[in-house]
């Protein structure tokens, strides 16, 4: 019987965005499970436009990206919604103000603001970017500026409740922790986007499972009939349905395994 799987980015597929290390272990777990016919998707934060050769030559059957934004299967983009322009314009202002350091994504590149602070998080995706050949000169002034989704790095100068009452009626915000938030509109998630993948295929929740790392990835635990968590992952642990090893320990290939994706 057929199964879906959900997998998050960094920490679960590949170490991180900088070393691109993906165990063998992994390709070998995605490579059986295609074999077997079951279908599998990544469902990240990042834009699509950052999800790299070194994601999609793992072979994914689609990939949910920028928090349930843009949904891709087959190679054919099958949804996206993007921020009206006023609203991207309102968030730009008020990040100028409460003093944060913005990255906004859009399905086609990312936007950043040299009227801002360059805080550390933001100047280290920034240098990454430049190191990956990506366009880091668009700018929130620029006349196309609009985004899908944005992120923040703050520190204590950044007036985080005025930025939290500000973006209330339109993102949901989500804290990463050290300095470092994410925003997705509202009413989109990673959950949406498994929901809407789950009914273009007809496959019941009962049937779809989800692997990640971190507390960003509790959406995806909400929609899966099965939540896995990387044993790398602290934080998510108590939410999991099912603790793996961690990724350097072969933890999506036993998760995997123990859930019988390598059988038709």
């Amino acid at each position: 019987m057929q199964k879906i799987m959900f997998f998050d980015i960094d920490g679960t597929l590949m170490e991180d965005s900088s070393s691109h290390f993906v165990p063998e272990s992994t390709r070998t777990a995605l490579r059986l499970a295609r074999e077997a016919g079951h279908l599998l998707y990544v469902n990240t934060g990042r834009p699509v436009i950052n999800v790299d050769a070194d994601v999609r030559e793992l072979g994914f059957d689609g990939y949910i990206c920028g928090c349930g934004t843009y949904i891709e299967y087959g190679g054919r983009e099958v949804f996206y919604h993007t921020n009206p322009r006023e609203v991207c314009l309102e968030m730009v202002q008020l990040i100028r103000r409460v003093d944060a350091s913005p990255l906004f994504e859009r399905r086609d590149g990312f936007f950043f603001d040299p009227k801002t602070r360059d805080l550390p998080f933001i100047k280290t995706i920034r240098e990454t970017f430049k190191m990956q050949e990506k366009n880091v000169w668009r700018s929130a002034d620029d006349a196309d500026f609009s985004f899908d989704k944005f992120v923040i790095g703050y520190d204590e100068q950044t007036d985080l409740d005025a930025f939290k009452a500000g973006i209330a009626p339109y993102f949901a915000f989500i804290d990463r922790g050290y300095g470092f938030a994410e925003m997705a509109p509202l009413p989109f998630s990673k959950r949406t986007g498994m929901e809407h993948v789950l009914q273009m295929h007809g496959i019941p929740r009962e049937r779809a499972y989800a692997i990640g790392d971190s507390l960003n990835d509790l959406p995806m635990f909400e929609a899966a009939g099965t939540s896995i968590c990387m044993g790398n992952g602290d934080l998510l642990k108590p939410h999991a349905d099912y603790v793996t090893d961690d990724l350097w320990h072969d933890g999506v290939y036993k998760a995997m395994a123990h859930f019988g994706f390598f059988e038709a």
